[in-house]
């Protein structure tokens, strides 16, 4: 293993999504359970707390492809911060669903869903109860957000007919009028108020939490699809903004070719963009999506990054990825502009996983982005493999064991083929440690800016943890912490001594932005 240079600012962080976190009915919280955990990153000297996107999931838990990419998930409102401000009464408890259920294994998606509707009622309720200070703060805040009107009447639209996709409503709805919007907003007032309060708190609650991050030194590392679901208030408000139908046919859609996940490539079914329509408004929608998702975080990972140079584009009408084609994209001219939006600064990461083009790395370089490595990606033997340690070069990089779509590090280990096991063990340093803890010991060792561990790595955690199988649809995105229990503080104390052996300083997150 190649000597780390201790010139350089270096860092670590953990990717945790606050969906995973423990001490809340059903799914973790921007409450109490976030703070916990900020409070114990700092504790342990970690720099960065990184997570996948905070949007609405899609039915199959997916935060990937959410039904609005400007909102909160409502899963995460934390209703004991809302019992203590007096926002609600403590006696709404007993009629909440799940509000045994603290510690589970695995959220549930769909008991998620009821109790956060049935949240978004009471509070809507409570509501005439509050001081008119409150009600001026809340119309202040609704009054500075160009998205929720229309994430409000697709949800509210979406609810009225029992779930199903925009293109399936009445004409008069799946067609984006504002006659016909407005007069659905006198009718149904009382339940677009519940949509926009819930989100209000939501943004209120992330607020704290963000305050608290900065307080600590933590930096918050957010994620960033670069499609949007086509069953998504996005689209349904800004048809012309992407290849599909008014009837919700798609015109072309997005994906990628066979790759290390699937040998017939990823389709996702999504729409790809109409660039020459968002060229015309000088990328107004784009511009404004970075601006919001830059106003929650630090740091904003672009997924799919190489989209921003070119993009695969698939019939509507296909069923596999295999068939496509390569079309340009106008990421130039819109990191350009995306830069000048944030005064010169553009704390983003580059996703430039799978097939990299000179072009990619170009773009990517150009604009002194991070790109990732992952080192179970490394040892296919090959030498010029370019997530092996020795090859990763400079301080640009943010290097991980393995991401959300990876196997955990123990299952992937596991896994392998023992004469592979037996030519990666000569690199281990410390006979000792778990493989999970010689390839976390491998990444801090490297150059890399950010080192990041997944929990489920510092856990040492098998396939039960795993976050998500690309390709796939059941049993993803829902594991989830039981406790922060002492396992928790003996792996973040480990993490922090090796990190500081190592080099690697917390307060080197604040120069990552």
């Amino acid at each position: 293993m190649k000597q780390y240079n201790s010139n350089l600012p270096r860092t670590t962080g953990v990717l945790l999504h606050p969906s995973s976190l423990p001490n809340s009915p059903v799914c973790g919280s921007f409450g109490e359970p976030a703070r916990e955990w900020l409070r114990l990153l700092a504790q342990n000297e970690v720099g960065v707390w990184q997570f996948l996107p905070l949007g609405p999931t899609d039915e199959n838990g997916s935060p990937y492809s959410s039904p609005s990419s400007f909102s909160f998930n409502p899963w995460f409102l934390d209703v004991n911060d809302l019992i203590e401000e007096g926002f609600l009464p403590s006696s709404i408890l007993d009629q909440l669903p799940g509000e045994l259920n603290q510690s589970d294994d695995y959220v549930d998606f769909n008991l998620a869903n009821v109790r956060s509707k049935l949240i978004g009622r009471f509070l809507r309720e409570y509501w005439v109860d509050q001081d008119s200070e409150r009600h001026e703060r809340y119309n202040n805040w609704c009054s500075k957000q160009f998205w929720l009107n229309d994430h409000i009447l697709f949800m509210e639209l979406r609810n009225k007919n029992q779930g199903s996709a925009w293109w399936d409503w009445h004409s008069r709805f799946s067609i984006y009028t504002q006659g016909a919007l407005n007069v659905f907003k006198v009718d149904f007032q009382d339940n677009l108020l519940e949509h926009s309060l819930v989100q209000w708190h939501l943004d209120r609650q992330w607020t704290r939490v963000k305050n608290l991050a900065k307080e600590l030194g933590i930096l918050l590392f957010g994620d960033l699809p670069f499609y949007v679901s086509r069953n998504s208030a996005d689209v349904w408000s800004n048809t012309s903004l992407f290849s599909i139908l008014q009837s919700g046919d798609l015109f072309s859609q997005s994906g990628v070719p066979p790759d290390y996940f699937s040998e017939t490539g990823q389709l996702w079914g999504t729409p790809v963009y109409r660039w020459r329509k968002h060229k015309s408004t000088r990328y107004r929608w784009w511009r404004s999506r970075i601006s919001r998702h830059l106003q929650q975080v630090d740091l904003l990972r672009v997924d799919h990054f190489r989209a921003l140079d070119s993009y695969w584009s698939v019939a509507g009408n296909d069923l596999t990825a295999k068939e496509g084609v390569w079309l340009s994209s106008p990421g130039i001219e819109m990191l350009n502009l995306f830069r000048k939006d944030q005064s010169g600064k553009l704390p983003l990461v580059a996703e430039d996983l799978g097939l990299i083009t000179s072009k990619v790395e170009y773009l990517r370089d150009h604009f002194r982005l991070p790109g990732m490595k992952i080192l179970q990606f490394a040892f296919d033997g090959n030498a010029e493999n370019p997530y092996l340690p020795e090859n990763i070069k400079g301080n640009q990089w943010v290097v991980y064991t393995g991401t959300h779509d990876n196997d955990t590090t123990s299952s992937w280990w596991n896994d392998l083929d023992e004469q592979i096991k037996q030519t990666i063990s000569t690199r281990f340093l410390n006979k000792d440690l778990s493989p999970c803890w010689e390839f976390i010991e491998m990444g801090l060792s490297t150059d890399a800016r950010l080192f990041v561990a997944p929990l489920q790595d510092l856990l040492c955690l098998g396939s039960d943890a795993r976050f998500n199988k690309p390709g796939t649809i059941d049993n993803n995105w829902s594991w989830r912490l039981k406790s922060f229990d002492l396992n928790l503080n003996k792996a973040l104390s480990f993490y922090s001594q090796k990190a500081k052996s190592l080099g690697r300083k917390k307060e080197d997150a604040l120069k990552l932005i």
